[in-house]
């Protein structure tokens, strides 16, 4: 084989062979690491430590805060329990990151809200929206930056995929309830 024909465009890294691209029903071919849950796990630590934590850390947030403050910014006013839902987190992080939004004076309880902690409502002050919007540009680029790997037809393609395996998610979710 000729050098030329080994060589491979400077920065692409060889292709692996998908695991995936036959599965048996019983999952008994899967290796625990090519576990679809194992992979997006490992991913997800891997965009907050190096897409979301620096430009959440270069303005005092930690990535809960951060990711707190951007749904209030656009949800606002938004119950606690609606938060619960579209962060996809457990109530004890939801409750930790608006406590410290709270403390911090970049979010408040809505007036009038009930007292009930599931029915209170929360909005961003003036300064937490100031916050938001310096914040965001630079959250925007990190993330164009990280999309700008894949070609236009891998990012449709991998934003499709995840959205079904979330729905697959939800409706497994839902069948155990």
């Amino acid at each position: 084989m000729t050098t030329s024909a080994k060589r491979r465009p400077p920065g692409r890294p060889r292709s692996e062979p998908s695991p995936w691209a036959s599965v048996e029903p019983d999952g008994s071919d899967l290796a625990v690491e090519n576990f679809p849950s194992t992979l997006i796990v490992q991913l997800a630590n891997a965009l907050r430590r190096t897409v979301t934590a620096p430009y959440a850390e270069t303005f005092g947030l930690t990535v809960s805060e951060w990711r707190f403050l951007a749904m209030l910014a656009r949800l606002a006013p938004a119950r606690f329990i609606d938060l619960v839902d579209i962060s996809g987190s457990d109530k004890a992080q939801v409750s930790r990151g608006l406590q410290a939004l709270l403390e911090r004076g970049l979010a408040e309880v809505c007036p009038g809200a009930e007292t009930s902690k599931k029915k209170l409502s929360y909005r961003l002050t003036k300064d937490g929206m100031a916050l938001y919007k310096r914040v965001l540009p630079h959250a925007r680029a990190r993330q164009a930056s990280l999309l700008a790997c894949l070609g236009k037809t891998e990012r449709a393609a991998l934003f499709s995929a995840l959205k079904k395996l979330q729905r697959k998610c939800q409706s497994m979710e839902a069948e155990q309830e």
